[in-house]
């Protein structure tokens, strides 16, 4: 069934008027535009402005002639479509917001400017995500197409869209919608986040925790003993020791194999360093399925397990990043979840220290203290874990304090790894939706009809 869509060219659906082009090639872009006298200054957009979707990225001195005569042609516009064509994440798409400033691209990135006649903005974005970029490059991941073919070739590539541009807004309006929600969710992770990581700060790292009368300790004159160690203030009847103090055992990750073979039975999702921030609710999780002897079922991870990463890093990234295990977070995945070889497990011989070994953990890596506990074998980075955690002192709090925090820590992150599992769900179907709807294999009356009777039922029964 046609359901209203159109074969063209992809030519067809782009500007005229320098629609559709390749920055410079061979890196002459910053050698023969830098004047170091010259009193002009543009942007130039680098690959950096897709993967990262910022547009903080390189100024260079542009002389006016040269611009004029030279570059013009490849200038970024406000709503212009910028695609990473080479590298690691080639076919990443990013449009540009309406307060740009002034800039051109370079060789690692393609101009698409659209003529909004035939199509439109949201509408190509998520099309392009999905169908184009792999009639472009194949497959996204496939090393064996590292780079865009020329702009010659896409200009004659054929492609379908739907034929008006309302229904293109309803189309994309349904994934956005999807894409709101999930937004809204991550807003509300954020703040939750915030809000933990502040009550930590003001109890264990000001002293501010509620004294017996519920004021705050040290502001209400509570008393504090220097410490040696620390060589600063404690309140009184806390102690310092090291992180092993909290630690009851650790393991091992496991990789497995790629297939059930052999006594390799056990189906598991392992969890990498990549897969961490993901994890924190930071990012996507796509953790590859393994099978691992059974005899290794003791790696499995579980509630109030820590997952550090141990070997990794970069030269502006330590090594020791983080994630803990909840409920809620197993409740994420179809799998049992086991660590990668890169990283390692640890559990808590006090399930209430949970939180406290996670904040103070946290507060250190981002101090960039984990820096000086790394060591080099063949070139990458590995965390120096025993070391760290035997030596490193730190402040252990009372018990009541500790378990105070646990449980205010725990509901707040109880809803946020509840968040999560529904930005999982969203995701999922988003991606599900959204190849049917391009190529009219469901219409947009046929979504909404499915989705709010979805909702419906979630009202009735209360979810």
């Amino acid at each position: 069934m046609n359901r209203g869509f159109k074969e063209y060219l992809f030519e067809d659906i782009v500007s005229k008027q320098k629609g559709f082009l390749r920055g410079p090639f061979g890196g002459n872009l910053k050698k023969e535009i830098f004047v170091p006298k010259g009193k002009n200054t543009y942007k130039v957009y680098e690959q950096g402005v897709v993967l990262r979707k910022d547009i903080e990225i390189g100024r260079y001195n542009i002389t006016e002639e040269y611009f004029n005569e030279k570059m013009y042609r490849f200038e970024v516009c406000p709503k212009d479509f910028l695609v990473s064509c080479s590298g690691a994440n080639y076919g990443a798409i990013f449009q540009m917001p309406e307060n740009i400033e002034k800039g051109v691209i370079n060789q690692a990135l393609l101009r698409i400017r659209l003529n909004n006649d035939l199509i439109n903005d949201s509408y190509f974005d998520y099309f392009f995500s999905h169908h184009l970029v792999n009639q472009i490059i194949g497959k996204k991941g496939d090393s064996t197409i590292p780079n865009f073919p020329p702009v010659s070739v896409l200009k004659k590539l054929k492609i379908k869209i739907h034929s008006c541009i309302d229904y293109q807004k309803q189309i994309a309006k349904v994934l956005s919608d999807l894409d709101a929600k999930i937004e809204v969710n991550n807003n509300i992770n954020q703040e939750l986040e915030a809000m933990a990581k502040t009550l930590y700060d003001y109890w264990f790292v000001q002293f501010d925790f509620p004294d017996a009368n519920g004021l705050p300790y040290k502001s209400s004159g509570g008393k504090m003993v220097f410490n040696e160690a620390l060589k600063r203030e404690i309140p009184e009847g806390w102690e310092v020791d090291s992180f092993s103090a909290w630690i009851k055992n650790d393991k091992s990750g496991d990789w497995g194999k790629e297939t059930e073979q052999g006594n390799y039975v056990n189906k598991v999702s392992c969890i990498r360093g990549a897969d961490l921030n993901g994890l924190n609710g930071k990012g996507e999780v796509k953790s590859p399925t393994r099978f691992v002897l059974e005899k290794n079922s003791h790696k499995l991870l579980e509630i109030g397990d820590f997952i550090i990463e141990i070997s990794g890093g970069s030269p502006t990234q330590s090594t020791g990043r983080m994630a803990f295990i909840t409920k809620e977070t197993l409740e994420r995945f179809e799998n049992p979840l086991i660590c990668s070889n890169f990283c390692k497990a640890v559990t808590l011989k006090d399930e209430k220290a949970l939180y406290n070994f996670a904040y103070e953990w946290n507060r250190l890596y981002d101090a960039g203290v984990l820096f000086g506990w790394e060591g080099k074998t063949s070139g990458i980075k590995n965390l120096l874990f025993e070391s760290f955690v035997t030596n490193h002192q730190v402040v252990i709090p009372d018990s009541k304090i500790m378990e105070q925090f646990y449980d205010k820590a725990k509901s707040i992150h109880a809803q946020i790894q509840t968040n999560l599992r529904q930005n999982q769900k969203l995701s999922e179907l988003r991606d599900w939706l959204l190849p049917m709807l391009m190529n009219g294999q469901v219409t947009v009356g046929e979504v909404e009809q499915e989705l709010g009777m979805v909702a419906e039922e979630k009202l009735k029964y209360g979810e």
